[in-house]
This record gives structure tokens, C-alpha cells and sequence, in this order.
């Protein structure tokens, strides 16, 4: 599979370390407007996970730096976009009316109906749109969404989901519908397309939350499903206590365990509040054995099922625009009920 990195950003960067791992995939171009990063100078690119950018060798790719040339390449198969999100509809819809496969990542777009225009080109072109929803690779998720399929512990009851950030300062367009669109849609994005994996689409939701100009900071939902027996609820946004940056996890319900996990980044170190632990109803406590712990292994995980995708012509179960999209769809109904106070409608 060869591919071509639209964007070099702290994304871009993560997913050219994670492609020098899969022996399916080759990073065949690149197009950027910095003209260091075209020469092979990643030394300023920076993030909140992974190592620093580097000098990269380029040898044997092609360095674009214009969309346009990037999209006629002729040696591509794949176009991995890792552009601000305001940019993806219209760079996918190109790529894709081009004849290349798209992966691109999340969010998948700012808006419903702009997700809906790019599944719609896919339809129409026949080339696949795979959204890097990462978030189901990593391994606490990978193994609770692994059990959960395979019915090892019985139905699923219901779960509770958590992704808190302090104030990204750094981001000038953060709180922006136009940008990044704000903690929803940038951050909540995970867990909406995670709880779509687990449960289905939900019929209505409310939330209850503050809002910063014109987004919402900070609020928790609560999800109906057709089965009003599954009781899942999130929480999301930022905080402006900037000793904790980070924060994400969950607490899974079913009928024969339960699955708890939550990780932060306090101060400047990363710390397991409760590594994955599964609470069997025998009274046993189980802590599954993860791996090393490297978040580019998610990504290298996330491009080898790009790379079954694109050699099959078969969608990916987990990263098809579809999912993408409806994630979409519940965070924009979020935001629609944290400013009416009541429940709305999943359509």
C-alpha cells in the first residue's frame, strides 16, 4: 500500500513513525508548505504523546508541496490526511474523485452534514474512507471491545466514559466551530464513536454542561437506547487547573464482569490511576497483561487494519466513515442539548 501524508503536524509525524512499522504500508510522499519539513526537518514538531520530531530521511519519497500534486500522484493508492479538520471534506472528496483510497483523521469533519457529503462520495466513487479513530486499538479498549463482541462476559449493561483535558492554550482555534470545534467534537469525538461501537445509536440523549462562546467547555450526557434497560453516560471537556492534562477511562457494566480503567498525565508525568482491571462476578480480580505501553503501537495497530481494508476493497468494521460520522452526528446533539436543557432527538 502506498501512501501519501497530507500534513505534517504532530498527526502526520505520529502516523510516519507508526507507518516504519508496518510491513504492508509505504509512505511513498508527503506534501507540506514548510519548506523544512519538505527537506526532512521534523525537529519542531511537538505533542502530547511520542517522541519529538526528528530529521527524517527522505529518501525515495516524493515531497509535495501543493495539494494538487500530492492528489495526482500516480504511485498512490492511499491519501492518509492529517490536516486541520476544517480542511478534510474537501481534501477527501478530491482525493477520493481522484481515485485514491482516503484515511483521515478524526474528527472526520466539523458538521453532520459534512460527513454525510464525504460517505456520499465514497458511495460514489467506489474508493473506501477509513477514519483514524484510533481509540479502539489502544489496548485497554481493544480488549474491552474484544470481550465485549465476543459475548465472553455476558450482555453488556451499560458504562460510564471520561476524557477531560485542562485548557489547550496552545490552540488558538480550539473553542472555534470553524477549527477545531471545540472539546466535542475534537475530544469527545473518542468516546461518542466508542460508545457507538459498544451500544448501538442511541434514540436521544441530554447533557447538562457550561459553554465557552460558542461551544461547549465542559458537560456530562446521558445516552437512551431502544433498550432502556443499558444505562451509559460520559463525561467531557476541559478544566482550568492546568495540573492535570489529561485524563480518559471507563467503567464497563456486564452481566458476568466489569471492566475499570482510567489514565492521567498529572503535573508533567503520566500516572495509572487504575490500570485495566476486570472485576469478575466470581469475586476474582483480574489485570490483563497489555504490552509495553507504547501509544504508537494504537497507530501502527490502526494502519495495519487500513492495510486489510485497502488489500481486500472491504471496509473496516471499526474505522468506515459511517461510524465516523455518527459519531459525529452525537456529539453535534450534545451540543444542541446543553444549550436547550432538554432531550434531543439521534437522527
Amino acid at each position: 500500500m502506498k501512501v501519501g501524508i497530507a500534513g505534517i503536524g504532530f498527526m502526520g509525524w505520529i502516523h510516519w513513525l507508526a507507518y516504519q512499522k508496518v510491513a504492508t504500508a509505504n509512505v511513498a510522499a508527503i506534501c507540506t508548505r514548510d519548506p523544512a519539513k519538505l527537506a526532512g526537518d521534523w525537529t519542531g514538531i511537538e505533542g502530547n504523546f511520542g517522541p519529538p520530531g526528528e530529521q527524517v530521511e527522505l529518501d525515495g519519497v516524493t515531497a509535495h508541496s501543493q495539494i494538487d500534486a500530492l492528489l495526482a500522484d500516480d504511485e498512490l493508492d492511499v491519501i492518509d490526511i492529517c490536516l486541520p479538520p476544517n480542511l478534510h471534506l474537501g481534501v477527501a472528496t478530491r482525493a477520493m474523485r481522484a481515485g485514491k483510497h482516503v484515511f483521515c483523521e478524526k474528527p472526520m469533519a466539523l458538521t453532520p452534514a459534512d460527513c454525510e457529503s464525504m460517505v456520499a462520495v465514497s458511495q460514489e466513487t467506489g474508493r473506501l474512507l477509513l477514519i483514524g479513530q484510533v481509540l479502539p486499538f489502544f489496548p485497554e479498549y481493544a480488549f474491552a471491545l474484544r470481550q465485549i463482541r465476543s459475548g465472553a462476559y455476558g450482555n453488556v449493561l451499560g458504562g460510564v466514559f471520561k476524557r477531560v483535558i485542562s485548557d489547550p492554550t496552545w490552540l488558538k482555534d480550539f473553542y472555534s466551530t470553524s477549527g477545531a470545534g471545540g472539546p466535542l467534537i475534537d475530544l469527545h469525538v473518542h468516546d461518542a464513536h466508542f460508545i457507538r461501537l459498544l451500544f448501538g445509536m442511541p434514540k436521544q440523549l441530554t447533557s447538562r454542561g457550561r459553554l465557552r462562546g460558542e461551544v461547549t467547555e465542559y458537560c456530562n450526557t446521558i445516552f437512551d437506547f431502544e433498550d432502556s434497560s443499558l444505562a451509559v453516560s460520559a463525561t467531557c471537556g476541559v478544566i482550568n487547573q492546568q495540573g492535570r492534562s489529561f485524563t480518559h477511562g471507563f467503567e464497563i457494566h456486564c452481566q458476568e464482569a466489569t471492566l475499570q480503567y482510567e489514565f492521567a498525565v498529572v503535573g508533567s508525568e503520566a500516572e495509572m490511576m487504575m490500570p485495566l482491571t476486570v472485576f469478575h462476578r466470581s469475586g476474582s480480580v483480574e489485570r490483563p497483561e497489555l504490552g509495553d505501553g507504547d501509544p504508537v503501537n494504537a497507530f501502527v495497530a490502526e494502519i495495519e487494519e487500513v492495510s486489510r481494508a485497502v488489500a481486500t476493497g472491504v471496509s473496516s468494521p471499526t474505522l468506515g466513515g459511517d461510524l465516523a460520522r455518527d459519531a459525529i452526528i452525537l456529539c453535534q446533539r450534545q451540543e444542541d442539548a446543553v444549550r436547550s436543557g432538554g432531550y434531543i432527538a439521534v437522527e
